[in-house]
């Protein structure tokens, strides 16, 4: 596909409630969205590292201007047949995955469209809707997050997150495991521990959790291996694993017995693919990761978790409740009325199955920029 033109826009969403972080309040989602063109088709992406660069390296502000300033213009113009050849022109640019998602993820949208298929169809998935799971922070006290998780489980929500803070750790998970004997759960760490914390993973155990979920610092993947080795509990990558490389290493020295992969933070639909095959390859089940995020970037998920080695409910943040205004009308859930399952239901359309309103994107934007072939 010969790519002719692609806009950018940095846009910013009001939310429902302000996010909370070390740097304060922040009643925004900043995010960058990617319209790749070909001829009279188009495809779009999403990059949504954050308002500013905490969780990540990358924020949003930064990816418009990466986006902008080199990596449009470096396929602008170009005759893009792959999502390898798609990574292949980006190459030499360092790092900067967030960035690069979005373009990969337009690009599989338009090759998903050239075909007249849903973007799912293109990975050979008999799924037509997904199991989902809700994720839940520290909460001001231990009731309020018990009613949460009731609500969740009553919606039909299949399993839950736990985040784990300092002094909301086992007290907090003992009593949601009396509240909840035989749920599914899994904790996340985020990377806040170090192996002089053993005792405390450990315990883990005593919780029947699905997975732990990074508990260690993102590049120590010797320790991962040291800590799996000591539980029972399924240890999850998450922050540690950004490229297929790193995939590898961490199966070979045995670090996780889960791989969490997120389109974003890997660089897109085609290294998240490629993480997927080794980990199937390797026995290593995957679970599909999200933010909040427009229609876009959570049909990307979606489509993502339709393949064979996601055998565990997607994470899942109904649009509606995290930002005032989307870009596109959110996909529905419904309660299965055999197994009482909350299902996210596919989309039948082309691609994403998205086309957003472009004034409604002007007026949104914080800033857009067009890069077109043969122009500076």
């Amino acid at each position: 596909m010969q790519i002719d033109a692609i806009d950018v826009y940095h846009l910013a969403l009001p939310l429902v409630r302000p996010q909370r972080t070390d740097l304060g309040e922040f009643d925004k989602l900043e995010t960058v969205l990617v319209r790749i063109q070909s001829g009279g088709s188009a495809g779009w992406g999403e990059a949504t590292p954050g308002s500013a660069p905490l969780a990540a390296s990358e924020w949003a502000e930064g990816v418009f201007g990466c986006v902008r300033r080199w990596l449009a213009p470096a396929i602008a113009g170009r005759w893009i047949d792959s999502g390898n050849a798609l990574q292949g022109r980006l190459a030499p640019f360092q790092g900067n995955r967030f960035a690069k998602a979005a373009l990969d993820i337009a690009w599989w949208d338009l090759k998903a469209r050239s075909q007249n298929l849903p973007l799912y169809k293109l990975f050979d998935s008999q799924r037509e809707s997904l199991e989902v799971g809700a994720s839940f922070d520290r909460m001001d006290t231990i009731d309020e997050l018990l009613e949460s998780i009731r609500r969740a489980f009553d919606a039909g929500y299949s399993r839950a997150e736990l985040k784990l803070r300092p002094g909301w750790d086992v007290h907090m998970l003992n009593a949601v495991r009396q509240e909840f004997p035989v749920e599914t759960f899994h904790t996340d760490i985020e990377g806040t521990m170090r192996l002089d914390h053993m005792e405390l993973l450990c315990r883990m155990d005593d919780f029947s959790m699905a997975m732990v979920e990074q508990p260690l610092a993102a590049d120590d993947l010797v320790g991962h291996a040291m800590v799996q080795e000591a539980v029972r509990t399924p240890v999850c990558l998450d922050e540690a694993v950004t490229t297929p490389e790193q995939a590898d290493m961490a199966l070979e020295l045995h670090s996780c017995r889960y791989m969490n992969i997120r389109p974003g933070r890997v660089g897109g639909i085609t290294p998240a693919i490629a993480i997927h095959d080794a980990c199937r390859d390797a026995g290593v089940p995957c679970r599909a990761g999200a933010t909040p995020q427009t229609a876009i970037g959570t049909r990307a998920v979606l489509a993502l978790a339709t393949k064979s080695n996601f055998n565990y409910p997607a994470d899942y943040f109904p649009s509606q409740e995290t930002l005032r205004q989307d870009v596109f009308d959110p996909l529905a859930a419904a309660k299965d009325a055999d197994d009482g399952k909350l299902r996210v239901h596919l989309w039948t359309e082309a691609g994403l199955g998205v086309e957003p309103n472009l004034e409604l994107l002007g007026s949104l934007a914080l800033n857009h920029a067009r890069i077109e072939a043969g122009k500076p």
